[in-house]
């Protein structure tokens, strides 16, 4: 028997859904927006994977950095009663850093000089981690935002699926580091890069790196991080109230996976991660799971069954639909065995959590109607 995950939903206001790349992650996301706004909440489904799966199982063109509401018609298309109201949203990493940037720039002028620096365009779209604390810094604006009773995060496809809880720390550790002092020291006196005012060491180091890059580069990246010095107060005030929104008791953490010996070694890893920050793994969703079927027929059985239907199909049909049967039981018996792996790997502090396992569908789970055969079973319906 399914547990479900209805109680996350009626006692939680975040959700975030964390997993590895192709276990279902996105799609899980949606469901719960959709299970959620057909118990009468208003829901932002927030997600990070610029990947079109989710849009298109919401009938949606594409996904914007604005927030979509799916129409009601939309959900009456399906067959759908919904008396709540799903809204959709995907993160912009830069329109997002511009924002933080406007509101902490200590003027007009500061603001536009940090947006204009070529610096500021590669660390503001490239640079490694910046996605992840832009989503963190998406969640927590939007997480006060009345217009929503629940946030649902599909959070950031990276191989390490937990990157954006030290997102922030992260943050703060890069602008308060040695170089950066290094290149405000030097440019802060004068408005221009000057290293009569640095140590000896690190006064060789930057002008080694001048011969490299050009001493134009290193102008820029003065006048970036001279600037950004000067937002230092508000950022990492608002990275540590970032960092703390995660803790809250609003917070839920749904880890999902799939029945793959690899990504259940992450996930375990997922939740062991958790535990060290003294997180919880509330629930774990266990996507495509293999269902053994309930008979292994005779090929003269499946003759049988083939012709009292009236389907044409070749003499060679039933053969290759016993082949079929037997596969998928070997695959359910193995499903079930790595389950069992799981099921032992848990029995410390997550031992607890709610686990729901969603066979695998012999569709793919493109569009609204499918998408609720998923929600359904996420709060713990039994399959269709």
């Amino acid at each position: 028997m399914n547990d479900s995950l209805a109680p996350l939903l009626d006692t939680h206001r975040v959700i975030l859904c964390v997993g590895s790349g192709g276990v279902g992650k996105t799609t899980t996301t949606a469901a719960l927006g959709l299970a959620a706004a057909t118990r009468g909440r208003r829901v932002l489904c927030l997600t990070i994977d610029p990947a079109r799966r989710l849009a298109q199982s919401l009938g949606l063109e594409q996904l914007r950095a604005d927030a979509q509401v799916v129409g009601r018609d939309r959900f009456a298309q399906a067959h759908l009663d919904v008396p709540g109201e799903l809204t959709v949203m995907m993160l912009d990493t830069k329109r997002t850093f511009d924002q933080i940037v406007d509101r902490y720039a200590a003027s007009p002028e500061a603001r536009d000089r940090i947006l204009n620096n070529r610096m500021y365009q590669y660390v503001s779209t490239a640079l490694s981690g910046t996605r992840e604390y832009m989503a963190m810094e998406k969640l927590y604006e939007v997480k006060n935002d009345p217009r929503f009773d629940i946030i649902i995060l599909d959070t950031p496809p990276t191989s390490h699926a937990l990157d954006f809880l030290d997102a922030p720390e992260r943050l703060i550790d890069a602008l308060d580091s040695s170089a950066m002092r290094w290149f405000v020291k030097a440019f802060q006196s004068t408005g221009k890069l000057s290293f009569n005012v640095l140590a000896r060491s690190a006064a060789m180091a930057l002008r080694g790196l001048g011969r490299i890059t050009g001493r134009g580069f290193l102008e820029e990246v003065a006048e970036f991080v001279s600037e950004l010095h000067h937002l230092f107060g508000g950022f990492t005030e608002r990275a540590r109230e970032v960092q703390a929104a995660l803790r809250g008791e609003d917070v839920a953490y749904v880890l999902v996976t799939s029945p793959s010996p690899m990504a259940i070694r992450e996930v375990v890893y997922f939740a062991e991660r958790l535990a060290s920050l003294h997180l919880p793994s509330d629930a774990f969703v266990i996507n495509r799971v293999h269902v053994a079927p309930g008979a292994t027929y005779d090929v003269d059985e499946i003759a049988r069954a083939i012709a009292h239907w009236g389907i044409e199909l070749d003499e060679d049909a039933p053969i290759r639909l016993r082949s079929a049967v037997r596969d998928e039981a070997v695959q359910a018996a193995l499903d079930a065995h790595h389950l069992t792996i799981l099921d032992r790997a848990l029995d410390g502090g997550a031992a607890s959590a709610m686990r729901i396992r969603v066979p695998a569908f012999p569709y793919d789970v493109h569009d609204l109607a499918s998408l609720d055969e998923v929600a359904k079973i996420l709060m713990g319906r039994s399959a269709p």
